[in-house]
């Protein structure tokens, strides 16, 4: 009875590699002609359904390592997790869809974006309608913004302005030592919140219980709602892996179904790092949600900051690596437009988090922008 209990409950990692094992076999040739717009459907419903379905079951075992293990270990675990699917995607539709060098920065502006706009934006209107006012740690916040800052002026805004190539993209040399130099800060960071200065990333209670005992935080799982079976962290361990893969299988096939849609729509070009973004953040953005609603707003930061930060820390080395290793050209350098919007969202980050407490406002400044970027990519 356990077994079929453990089967039925990992339903979306059997589904997902049923899946693989169909199109990498005797489905293998059904994505080379796509002109059938119902074929087209079916296979772009069956295939994204299946990846969500394995994003949100990979993220539940993420999260049942963040129960085990306290925080701020758990959340940063969540986030590495999504961030390693999102790395995936970006790197397969560079290898498989058409030449699109501005794909992971699309992508990489858009997570900034949905995180620091729609995911803060909503996270902060919930807890401002819920409970007025909510308050959070000042210091894990702004040790957030510092970092994520200076990575995106580097990555983002700098090679629009280099004069090494001719166009917003990074010389080779320089993308090599600009990708060490994020890992490198992205690595001190990592140690500032696991290690040094743990409790700038708990809520205020948590906080003071850890300067006082010297023990651990444990994350606040059970009180945020979460309903999945909790077992070992060899048992999560092992199944998040295991569901990590097939999702960066399948991922290899929605690259050409993405790229097929963008093409015969003659949608945008950014849509598609919208797409790849939004796929990835959507269970880290209910993770945020549901925690503003139980009033722990400061694990909702965390969620929100910490997806930001990873995304730029390890998306720019993986895809430089991409890069060199198969010849892809890639462009970092943001549009004005982009530009303007990335540097109002960083202001208006600091703005929100410069005072104890956030309320409805906040939220509904950042939740505009987020609406005007999505405007501007179809209308711009």
């Amino acid at each position: 009875m356990r077994v079929f209990s453990i089967i039925r409950s990992e339903l979306a990692f059997v589904v997902a590699a049923a899946s693989v094992a169909i199109l990498y076999s005797v489905g293998a040739a059904w994505l080379d002609d796509l002109s059938n717009p119902v074929k087209f459907v079916a296979l772009f419903v069956w295939i994204l359904g299946t990846v969500l379905w394995a994003v949100f079951a990979a993220v539940r075992h993420a999260d049942g390592l963040a129960e085990l293990l306290g925080e701020p270990y758990g959340t940063l675990i969540l986030t590495i997790s999504v961030i390693c699917i999102e790395v995936a995607m970006i790197s397969a539709v560079m290898l498989h869809g058409a030449e699109d060098p501005a794909l992971a920065r699309d992508t990489m502006m858009a997570v900034m974006m949905i995180v620091l706009n729609a995911m803060v934006g909503v996270s902060l209107l919930i807890g401002g309608i819920r409970y007025r006012e909510q308050e959070y740690n000042l210091r894990g916040t702004r040790a957030f913004l510092s970092v994520l800052i200076t990575l995106s002026t580097v990555t983002l805004i700098l090679p629009r302005f280099t004069t090494s190539t001719p166009d917003p993209s990074l010389s080779q040399r320089q993308a090599v030592l600009f990708s060490l130099v994020t890992i490198a800060l992205y690595g001190a960071f990592l140690a500032i919140q696991t290690i040094r200065h743990q409790g700038f990333f708990l809520d205020a209670d948590a906080a003071q219980t850890v300067k006082e005992t010297g023990h651990k935080a444990h994350d606040q799982g059970h009180a945020l709602g979460h309903e999945h079976e909790v077992r070992s962290v060899s048992f999560h361990a092992v199944l998040l892996v295991f569901t990590l893969l097939p999702i960066v299988l399948l991922a290899k096939k929605l690259a050409v179904l993405v790229d097929e849609g963008i093409s015969v729509l003659s949608a945008p070009t950014a849509l598609g790092g919208v797409l790849v973004a939004t796929i990835v953040l959507a269970p880290e953005g209910l993770a945020a949600f549901r925690a503003a609603a139980v009033n722990h707003l400061q694990r909702a930061m965390n969620i929100c900051f910490g997806s930001a930060l990873a995304t730029i820390s390890l998306t720019v080395p993986a895809v430089v690596t991409v890069s060199i290793l198969t010849g892809k050209h890639v462009v970092l350098g943001l549009d004005p437009t982009e530009l303007i919007l990335l540097c109002l969202t960083l202001v208006l980050s600091l703005i929100t988090f410069s005072g104890p407490k956030t309320n409805i406002l906040q939220g509904a400044v950042h939740t505009v922008v987020f609406v005007i970027y999505l405007i501007l990519i179809f209308d711009p």
